[in-house]
């Protein structure tokens, strides 16, 4: 990855790219240089967004980016700081060349480096739940306890074209003031599980307009003390497919850490889980 330090000084237009952000939260300047520097930013990605296109039309296809920075808010109670560390990958994964094929970074890798963050500064009690945002296309938040860590996903098509990019742009928001806290220089232990866990995937056939997160919802509330993680692990819509129609292929981890799960009692969770997406989200295994 390369470092990047943007200007936190952008234009007050950005805030109109994404209903999350609000014109009145803007922290204008009194004497700006000029309108493209006339606001102090409220969001990492648009300014990131910035470099990205920059490298972009120089014939910098390849890029993998990170900054440090803060964003600005004037709220009610007063002016406020955050810190964050924002992630940007695009193009592929390595260098050509002729020892291994060409393969475009997805979002799988991207998650991979998220995850490695956060695993050595040693944050290890997560859970990724799916999001929905105007500025992600598919988006995960790893949350801890009631706070979210990390927000990461591919940006959306309708955000890249006000910034001329036509590649795929992967983006990760890391909620530092957080991730501090967090942080412990104490090395903790922790037993390893006595039995095992088991992994059982299904691959789904469901509406275009199910998403993730009705099936994660619907899958916790299936079975709330067994089932450890749900992971989306694939996504296709287009030939071979019914009109109206996506699979997603999903992933199911399952451990009792008091015993070894038998197969009824894993195919007893499974069914549940299949009626339940079928009787609510019309889902069916493919």
């Amino acid at each position: 990855f390369n470092e990047m330090m943007a200007n936190s000084l952008t234009t007050a237009n950005y805030v109109r790219l994404s209903e999350m952000l609000k014109e009145e939260h803007n922290v204008m300047m009194l004497n700006p240089l000029s309108n493209d520097l006339a606001a102090m930013r409220q969001s990492m990605l648009f300014s990131g967004l910035e470099a990205v296109s920059y490298n972009i039309n120089r014939r910098s296809f390849d890029l993998k980016l990170f900054e440090f920075g803060k964003t600005y808010h004037k709220l009610e109670s007063g002016f406020q700081e955050n810190k964050h560390l924002s992630l940007f990958v695009s193009g592929n994964r390595l260098q050509e060349s002729w020892a291994k094929p060409q393969k475009t970074s997805d979002f799988f890798l991207f998650k991979g480096y998220v995850n490695t963050i956060l695993s050595r500064l040693g944050i290890e009690k997560t859970q990724n739940q799916p999001m929905t945002s105007d500025v992600f296309a598919e988006g995960i938040a790893i949350v801890s306890g009631n706070e979210t860590l990390v927000e990461f996903g591919s940006v959306k098509k309708s955000i890249l074209k006000e910034f001329d990019i036509k590649q795929e742009v992967l983006y990760a928001d890391f909620n530092w003031n957080l991730v501090l806290k967090l942080i412990s220089n104490k090395i903790r232990f922790a037993d390893i599980p006595k039995y095992p866990e088991v992994r059982r995937d299904l691959a789904l056939l469901v509406d275009e307009d199910v998403t993730f997160d009705s099936i994660y919802k619907v899958a916790r509330q299936s079975e709330k003390s067994l089932l450890k993680d749900i992971n989306l692990f694939d996504v296709y819509s287009g030939n071979n497919l019914p009109e109206g129609k996506k699979s997603y292929a999903v992933s199911f981890t399952i451990q009792d850490t008091s015993k070894t799960l038998t197969d009824d009692q894993i195919d007893k969770i499974m069914r549940k889980l299949t009626q339940n997406l079928e009787s609510e989200l019309g889902a069916s295994l493919r």
